[in-house]
């Protein structure tokens, strides 16, 4: 019986330190009013002149390395992004010569703050089947450079960072399920009526006569829009749902659970789902204090440091969880 399993964890974020406080340069905003409404204390942003793939290229170099196999083991790319380097092609096809590889197939997976988990569900699914037995799954964002970084912009422009993370699944035969590290199953959801509560709506094909005009701009739709209070409520339902779903399905109770990995947005909806599902504080772990919300980079940075700062070991019975954009929102049981 073929399984996949999770064989290293890469990340980067850029070396730029945007703290509250350089942001209250910007905004009307200011740290405590931050800290209390997100529990984000600092994010990184890039340069000018690097992308979303030189992100995910550093995070893929290093999960490959810490893999030890040849990179032209790896048979697809999944790249889970909202900002890609160009409208198209998508962000994995320019990642794909940057790692020197040709040919294999490389995707972009675009569900936003799901998007990992989306990418690592098709990735455990194409090795299952056999169709694959490398794959690279990423999850990278460059948000500052789509920020209103004016007051206008404050209340979306604080929360997000940029950075990328990078795990190699590999093809395994499943000996003990008990004991073996691999990916117990995965569950994707999705409520589309509700696309336009935190969105982007500009440019598009559905503006009109125009994808982009200069009346767009001036309006600033071209930045992240975001109904909190409604992303809110739905984000600490959906992540407790699924989860309790995910843990029934692999007959398994919230106490078997190690660590629990949930997408970083904002430190008290990851605290009301602990609070609500009475997990112990302790067992989860958070990066959105240093890093912010890099969406589809936050699973994998949060397994990278959760690692990095001995949290996460090898056997360890591991449940995560993520609520975005689309509404979407995922599930994923496995052993590290």
């Amino acid at each position: 019986m073929f399984s996949s399993e999770i064989v290293s964890v890469g990340m980067y974020a850029p070396e730029k330190i945007v703290t509250n406080n350089d942001l209250e340069k910007l905004m009307d905003t200011n740290n405590e009013w931050i800290i209390q409404r997100t529990g984000i204390e600092a994010r990184r942003w890039v340069d000018a002149n690097t992308s979303t793939s030189d992100l995910a290229l550093k995070a893929a170099e290093e999960a490959i390395a810490k893999a030890g196999i040849d990179k032209k083991e790896i048979d697809c790319i999944l790249f889970a992004t909202l900002s890609p380097d160009h409208d198209f092609p998508g962000a994995a096809c320019f990642l794909q010569p940057k790692l020197g590889l040709s040919e294999i197939p490389s995707i972009d997976i675009r569900q936003q703050c799901t998007g990992f988990l989306y990418a690592l569900s098709i990735a455990d699914h194409f090795i299952r089947l056999g169709t694959y037995k490398t794959v690279l799954v990423v999850g990278a964002e460059v948000h500052s450079k789509g920020l209103d970084k004016t007051p206008r912009g404050r209340d979306v422009g604080v929360l997000f960072g940029d950075g990328a993370g990078a795990v190699i699944l590999r093809q395994k035969e499943l000996k003990d399920s008990k004991k073996d590290s691999h990916i117990l199953s995965t569950s994707l959801y999705s409520q589309g009526e509700f696309a336009k509560e935190l969105w982007v709506p500009a440019p598009g094909m559905a503006n009109g006569a125009d994808r982009m005009n200069n009346e767009m701009i001036a309006e600033g739709l071209h930045y992240p829009s975001m109904n909190g209070k409604k992303v809110f409520m739905h984000a600490t339902r959906r992540m407790c749902e699924c989860l309790l779903k995910e843990l029934d399905k692999n007959n398994l109770k919230l106490e078997d659970i190690d660590l629990f990995l949930f997408h970083q947005a904002n430190l008290r909806i990851n605290q009301m789902i602990a609070d609500e599902l009475k997990i112990p504080q302790e067992k989860v772990f958070n990066t959105i204090q240093k890093y912010g919300n890099t969406t589809a980079a936050t699973l994998p940075i949060g397994m990278y440091e959760a690692e990095k700062a001995g949290k996460l070991k090898k056997g360890m019975l591991v449940a995560s969880a993520a609520f975005g954009s689309g509404f979407t929102w995922a599930s994923s049981v496995y052993r590290w």
